[in-house]
């Protein structure tokens, strides 16, 4: 069996990632850039990169082809276009870049971190309605808050 951490390792093989950084500057010199946000919408709408689009990682694949009813034309013709993918903390992303491949695109990189990383650079984030979203408020919404039921358990001695 194969744990999700190391699902993710597994598609790094194959995947290549950036970092916010390396993001601002791709913006700069390519305005063609598509940026795809593969968090769920609820996700998306409480705060997203600016001008990044939102297709749910559940839907990826049918939302990167034709004659589905999740379709989305602007992805479907961007297989050369140059894509970046974001998510929360980059392992959606990785999964997704590593799905896109395999469907033919062929310039798609993942986020490396992901918003939280873009957050911790203090580049903007936007809500659903275009308005900027604190970089405090940020942070706590990026922090893991896990309900004991989610642990894993504690081996006993």
């Amino acid at each position: 069996m194969v744990r999700f951490i190391e699902l993710i390792r597994n598609c790094l093989q194959d995947v290549k990632e950036i970092m916010p950084w390396d993001l601002l500057e791709r913006r700069k010199e390519n305005p063609d850039l598509l940026l795809l946000d593969v968090r769920e919408p609820v996700e998306f709408d409480a705060m997203h990169i600016r001008d990044s689009i939102n297709v749910p990682r559940g839907i990826l694949e049918s939302a990167c082809e034709w004659d589905y009813e999740e379709t989305l034309p602007e992805l479907v013709k961007a297989r050369q276009r140059e894509i970046v993918v974001v998510c929360r903390s980059g392992h959606r992303s990785v999964l997704a870049v590593h799905s896109m491949q395999v469907l033919g695109f062929e310039n798609v990189v993942s986020l490396r971190t992901g918003l939280r990383g873009w957050n911790d650079y203090e580049e903007p984030l936007e809500n659903r309605a275009g308005e900027l979203v604190d970089t405090d408020v940020a942070d706590d919404y990026f922090t893991a808050k896990l309900r004991s039921d989610q642990m894993r358990p504690k081996v006993q001695l």
